[in-house]
């Protein structure tokens, strides 16, 4: 068999054991739409107004789709790679030919559909419900690839190095409540102190949120062509921290 080949059976094993947990479904799905409902259809942005949600509906799209982007990939792979490691799994795999990469990517596969998935379902919610004024590019599916793709590794790392499944939730959370509002997300940089400011640039999550907002809210400066560079920074720290997940995954425990 290909590598392909083992890629996608992967892929298959993984889509099967998600949908088999209702639970976990359920809150994939529910959990980002509630934030949309709370924030965007509750509080509501107050535009001119100061203090937080200050800007227009539409400049926090990238926020919403954040949520998905971050949380899933992060705890879903961090708690795979766990549970593997506490039932000896990748001793068993290290017997077959599927090479660390290719459970990695396969996992990735599937978390690229989960969240394209919630992805749509949450611009629905946000159209119907926030009355956002925003373009429906489809330079975000890239985007949420990449961004995906980039968590998963970060899982990826975190179920290796962490000494449980407890330990990845943890870790986590711990990583992923600092990143979401600290990555030029739900928090626009002139409320934060200016020498914090390009504290936010070290984050991953500011990339994709800069990007996905170039495409899809008007009022970004750069033009047609913003959204390059942050996409170019973004797919090559994906790369990165893949290729580190990937190396730390063990092959036997």
């Amino acid at each position: 068999m290909s590598a392909i080949g083992r890629v996608s059976a992967e892929f298959v094993a993984a889509w099967r054991s998600f949908t088999r947990r209702r639970t976990a479904v359920f809150f994939t799905f529910f959990f980002p739409a509630l934030l949309v409902l709370i924030f965007g259809a509750l509080v509501q942005t107050q535009p001119t107004g100061g203090g937080l949600f200050a800007e227009p509906a539409g400049y926090y799209v990238p926020a919403y789709l954040a949520v998905v982007v971050l949380f899933t990939p992060l705890s879903r792979v961090g708690s795979e790679v766990a549970r593997h490691r506490e039932g000896n799994r990748f001793e068993k795999l290290a017997t077959t030919p599927l090479r660390r990469w290719e459970w990695l990517a396969g996992q990735t596969l599937v978390n690229v559909v989960i969240i394209g998935i919630a992805a749509l379902l949450l611009l629905g919610v946000i159209l119907l419900t926030t009355g956002a004024d925003i373009v429906l590019s489809p330079i975000i599916i890239p985007f949420l690839a990449v961004g995906v793709a980039l968590f998963c590794g970060l899982g990826a790392i975190l179920g290796s190095t962490a000494g449980s499944q407890d330990g990845v939730i943890a870790a986590s959370n711990g990583i992923a409540l600092p990143l979401l509002f600290l990555s030029e997300t739900f928090i626009t940089p002139d409320l934060l102190p200016a020498w914090f400011r390009p504290v936010m640039a070290i984050s991953p999550l500011t990339y994709f949120a800069r990007g996905v907002r170039a495409v899809t809210y008007a009022p970004v400066s750069g033009g047609q062509t913003a959204w390059i560079e942050p996409f170019v920074i973004l797919t090559v720290l994906a790369v990165a921290i893949f290729a580190v997940g990937a190396v730390l995954i063990p092959t036997t425990d």
